[in-house]
């Protein structure tokens, strides 16, 4: 029987949040690999919030991620190799990388990065030993230096960042404070995850009063997944030398403009805080070491993580735009199909 193959596109630029008209579904045909390709097929789909920025219409970013009208969309994905040449990457090999939405697709050995599956569950290579695990390990410890005894506040808590940020520092031996949108969440946060308290925002008519409240001695480290007025609320909560994780804005990517806030700078001056943003791949030499770190944490029961699998090739654009509606508890991703 002859395989069938599809591929979703970026149809439109989305005004605010994305819709299901922002995407299109084609069939299209198997691919050939060329001598120097594999042939793979998706397993695994992620879907990130930060994507959204790279489907607004204008020049390439710095980092060539803007996505072009009418070609397939990429995210990190899971794949199989089922057709290959090469000894050191031969047909059933599990690997990861920056892959389109298609079924099944074709691409260069040095695109693609092994998936052990006896570390953990091949799924978790987009996920916890993933990007959003890796730009939580990085964020906490190298930017956040979150210390033993620190109060630390992380806003999205219950995301696929957020989630392992929290768990980070509280290996660290930190108060940990997260933030979220429901009681559902909340409940996760504390009960699951370990989190000393939470706040949801959504039912938080002052969050300025709240987090004073949840952090009675101050915030040392605020890593934010969130942004928008959520940030000036903690902002007034800082103590001296706070640091200030910017590794998300999700309150505005879905703005066209974005409101501006109260400058901050009188603040960083007269407590002497620190405010850095930063992207994953900054450290990606470091990564297998972080991955190892992970690894081992995850393996001694010492990290919890939950995915929120959604199944079914055709599910990938709800399942982007579910991220925006504040239905997923941790990493969403898309199953696409099982490992031949």
């Amino acid at each position: 029987m002859q395989m069938k193959n599809k591929e979703i596109v970026l149809a439109e630029h989305p005004s605010g949040k994305p819709t299901k008209n922002t995407f299109d579904i084609h069939e299209i045909d198997m691919p050939k690999a060329k001598t120097s390709e594999v042939l793979l097929k998706s397993l695994y789909v992620s879907v990130d919030p930060g994507m959204r920025g790279f489907m607004d219409k204008g020049d390439d970013d710095a980092a060539g991620n803007k996505f072009e009208l009418n070609k397939p969309i990429t995210s990190r994905t899971v794949a199989q190799i089922i057709e290959s040449k090469n000894d050191d990457f031969p047909e059933g090999t599990i690997v990861h990388g920056r892959f389109p939405w298609q079924k099944y697709f074709c691409d260069t050995v040095e695109n693609l990065e092994k998936v052990d599956p006896e570390i953990a569950p091949i799924s978790t290579a987009v996920s916890i030993l993933g990007v959003p695990g890796l730009a939580a390990y990085f964020g906490m410890l190298k930017i956040g230096k979150s210390k033993k005894g620190e109060t630390v506040l992380v806003s999205g808590a219950a995301g696929a960042v957020g989630s392992v940020a929290s768990q980070v520092a509280k290996l660290q031996g930190c108060k940990v404070v997260g933030i979220a949108g429901s009681d559902k969440k909340i409940d996760y946060l504390k009960n699951d995850l370990g989190l000393d308290a939470g706040i949801n925002y959504k039912k938080t008519e002052n969050m300025q009063k709240a987090i004073k409240e949840a952090c009675p001695n101050g915030v040392d480290v605020f890593f934010d997944n969130v942004g928008g007025k959520l940030f000036d609320a903690v902002l007034a909560n800082t103590n001296r030398r706070a640091r200030m994780v910017i590794c998300g804005q999700t309150a505005e990517y879905n703005q066209e403009n974005p409101p501006k806030g109260p400058r901050p700078l009188q603040t960083l001056i007269k407590k002497s805080a620190k405010i850095e943003g930063f992207v994953v791949y900054d450290f990606k030499e470091e990564f297998n070491a972080a991955k190892k770190q992970l690894g081992n944490w995850l393996n001694n029961n010492q990290l919890y993580y939950k995915e929120n699998l959604i199944k079914g090739f055709e599910n990938i654009p709800s399942a982007f735009i579910g991220l925006f509606t504040g239905e997923n508890i941790n990493k969403q991703m898309v199953k696409v199909s099982g490992i031949d």
